[in-house]
């Protein structure tokens, strides 16, 4: 039995070395190498590729033009020309008349006012007169203007100052409160002076009167 298994052992392992050609244990001493495989030159691309983006047609293909395909008649219509463009003017308004450079001190009522053209004050109440009235204060102090100044000794005689009426009113109210102690006696009472307000228009007629400068007031002193 011994004999026989051998000699199956030794075949086996004979028919094993034909087969797989074990290599002898000094060859493992070096270390492996492995090679990239080659797929160059298994597989060959063509040398140029052209990809288009839409498909050519063949020469003989001819597109068929517009007119010659059945569509619904369409009216041609112009370009649209651009909007002319527009000339801005600038409309000048109406410019104010520009206010003489001129003011006077006027005496209405017992009070000396400071007047100038186109300008308005309240003064006291002027008897007989109503809204729009025109009328003319002559008692005029002083005249000055933009280089000359006119002084009156009293009054700048000839000069007028010329007004128009707008409004017949009153002022705010003030209260009068009287007391008087140990009689018992208390008032309280409102009072709203009356008013006027005038508007000045112009200040004319000192033209003639002597002007006031600086040589003359040096000569009087």
């Amino acid at each position: 039995m011994a004999s026989t298994s051998y000699t199956l052992f030794s075949l086996c392992s004979s028919s094993f070395n034909v087969h797989c050609k074990i290599s002898p244990t000094s060859s493992l001493s070096k270390p492996l190498s492995f090679t990239k495989p080659n797929f160059e030159s298994s597989f060959k691309l063509p040398q140029k590729l052209s990809f288009s983006s839409s498909p050519s047609l063949p020469q003989s293909a001819t597109v068929p033009k517009v007119s010659q395909i059945d569509a619904p008649d369409v009216a041609e219509t112009e370009p649209e020309s651009p909007p002319a463009a527009t000339q801005i003017v600038e409309v000048s308004k109406e410019e104010a008349p520009k206010r003489e450079e001129i003011f006077a001190v006027v005496m209405v009522g017992g009070r000396q006012y400071i007047v100038i053209p186109g300008r308005f004050l309240y003064v006291q109440r002027l008897k007989g007169t109503n809204v729009n009235d025109k009328i003319a204060l002559n008692k005029v102090l002083l005249v000055g203007t933009k280089t000359t100044t006119y002084i009156g000794k009293p009054v700048v005689t000839n000069a007028v100052v010329h007004a128009v009426v707008e409004e017949q009113g009153l002022n705010k109210k003030v209260i009068v409160f009287k007391y008087k102690k140990k009689k018992n006696y208390r008032r309280n009472i409102g009072h709203r002076q009356p008013n006027t307000r005038i508007r000045i228009t112009g200040i004319t007629g000192f033209e003639n009167y002597p002007a006031v400068t600086l040589d003359s007031i040096a000569k009087s002193s």
